[in-house]
């Protein structure tokens, strides 16, 4: 049976990165994204929609194309529309008119009768349905040159890409099998166009161990509370419905600068089944402008993967911010790392709250304001560990990270080090980590051991000793010795070397006596160049 699913979902994930295939010669990943997942949101809503209305109608369907032929009849009853659209508004927060839903536009294409305008206002329909929807597909460009040079063109590659997506039973999959093949297109386009498109998602080894360390022990808990000031898509939170036991109960909050990849993390969410209740989600400046400044304010899990090294403003008014206040200096202006450090643990609940964030390894060691900062946290006590990953798993750069676990309610100030940058499988373009390497991770933070070579757990005043810098290897020590071979193989080895050479240079001098000059003059320069070269 869970081959079965396995197969079923493989075969979900294919068909989705299939379609994406008439877009790949026309834009950039960066650029395509938008057109792919938008419309697969919208089937998405469309035939929820439809099946939820032939269940509500309490009729038999065996097809969206008999759903839609239900509804379609149900409509154009005076009667039973006004109570069915009713249902559909209170339940769904939207309905679609029957000659806008997916299966009505793709039969208009099979018939030669679509056109761009429908799907647009189709569109419209739906963002002015309900708040949580409003400019949800701004960012597609139905019209856009990069589609086609002229109108005709345009419908055609939208009608192909609707036909090919056509195919997908994206409403009928059971718990959260379309949202995680959803995770896997976001993470398709992340890799399939680099830095710019990586910045908005976190690779999911990375977000299943910062998920895990920062709900452990709330597992069972009701109505817990996340919160991601740098959202992106969203994948960081939705990771947490994997480990709660009271997943429907979750209360999910971010802030994303972006606007198409906070319209992203808006249709991510819905795709996960999260309760439109339950979905906190704001277009901002997560820096310039505090948010969220009404209840609540501080939350039981802190997740933040923020842009690198990232320019801010570090206006001296910031030192009043009540996020920045207690700490007398700003991140410099180059390197918001600090600030985004800061606002997150501003936000966490004083009482077993735990936050994770994913910051470059400068932020262990640099001085000046960052130094002092540092310092004041590790002498509150609110570093708890410190995790060294593995270089080159992250879309948007290369270089090796630091995931950071931060606590207000510790009674101690030591700090575990955990150095994981060897905890990866090496692939073409890019380092994986398997579950057994989140595992380790995970069990070690869990019981806070010191490892040879792996962790180490440092008292404050070892830190201290150390001038407060968290550089890892200063904690971690692994130095392996290279094995000192006896002097009779090293001399074997190097008779073998030299045998080696001299049978080489004899095969080159036999190739370079062959060689015969042009005339009498070169042959002769050739001959005592060729002497030269034996002495």
């Amino acid at each position: 049976m869970t081959n079965n699913k396995e197969q079923n979902t493989q075969k979900l994930y294919q068909a989705l990165w299939n379609s994406a295939d008439i877009l790949r010669s026309k834009m950039d990943a960066s650029d395509y994204k938008s057109y792919l997942l938008g419309i697969i949101f919208y089937k998405y809503l469309s035939d929820r929609m439809l099946y939820f209305a032939a269940d509500a109608l309490d009729e038999k369907f065996d097809s969206l194309q008999d759903a839609q032929r239900i509804y379609q009849e149900a409509y154009n009853d005076a009667e039973v529309s006004e109570d069915l659209l009713g249902v559909l508004k209170r339940q769904l927060s939207y309905y679609i008119v029957p000659n806008l839903t997916f299966t009505a536009l793709v039969n208009d294409i099979n018939n030669n009768e679509f056109q761009l305008e429908t799907l647009r206002q189709a569109f419209n329909n739906i963002e002015q349905a309900d708040s949580i929807f409003e400019n949800l597909f701004e960012d597609i460009d139905l019209y856009s040159k990069k589609l086609g040079a002229n109108n005709q063109k345009q419908n055609q590659v939208i009608s192909s890409i609707m036909k090919e997506i056509d195919v997908l039973d994206v409403a009928g999959h059971q718990g959260d099998v379309l949202g995680d093949a959803y995770e896997y297109l976001i993470g398709q386009f992340a890799s399939d166009s680099g830095k710019k498109a990586g910045e908005f998602y976190t690779p999911q080894p990375v977000a299943k161990l910062m998920t895990q360390i920062a709900i452990h022990g709330k597992e069972d808990k009701k109505g817990l509370t996340l919160y991601d000031p740098t959202i992106g898509s969203g994948s960081l939170l939705l990771n947490a419905k994997k480990y709660s036991r009271q997943a429907g109960t979750i209360s999910y909050y971010g802030q994303e600068l972006n606007t198409t990849t906070y319209n992203l993390a808006r249709m991510n969410m819905m795709m996960h089944g999260v309760p439109v209740a339950n979905q906190h989600l704001r277009n901002g400046d997560t820096l310039d402008q505090d948010w969220p400044t009404d209840e609540p304010t501080d939350f039981d899990a802190v997740l933040m993967n923020p842009p690198y090294s990232a320019k801010w403003s570090a206006n001296t008014g910031f030192l009043s911010d009540a996020r920045f206040s207690s700490y007398g200096i700003l991140a410099p202006k180059s390197k918001a790392d600090f600030a985004f450090l800061l606002h997150g643990l501003y936000h966490l609940k004083q009482n077993g709250g735990v936050m994770a964030i994913v910051l470059p390894h400068g932020v262990l060691f640099r001085g000046n304001s960052e130094g002092k900062i540092r310092q004041r946290l590790l002498e509150e006590g609110s570093i708890d560990t410190v995790i060294g990953m593995p270089a080159n798993i992250f879309y948007n750069t290369s270089i090796p990270t630091t995931v950071i676990i931060l606590r207000k309610d510790r009674k101690t100030r030591d700090v575990l080090f955990i150095d994981a940058s060897q905890e990866f499988v090496k692939g073409k373009n890019q380092n994986m980590m398997d579950n057994h390497h989140i595992q380790k991770i995970l069990d070690t933070y869990i019981s806070r051991e010191s490892i040879d070579k792996f962790s180490y757990l440092a008292s404050f005043e070892e830190i201290q000793e150390n001038d407060f810098n968290l550089n890892i290897p200063r904690y971690v020590d692994t130095f392996e010795e290279e094995e000192v071979k006896p002097f009779s193989e090293i001399i074997v080895e190097i008779n073998q070397t030299n045998n080696e050479i001299e049978t080489t240079k004899k095969e080159l001098f036999s190739m370079l006596d062959q060689l015969v000059g042009t005339n009498e003059e070169e042959d002769k320069a050739l001959r005592e160049f060729i002497e030269q070269i034996k002495r």
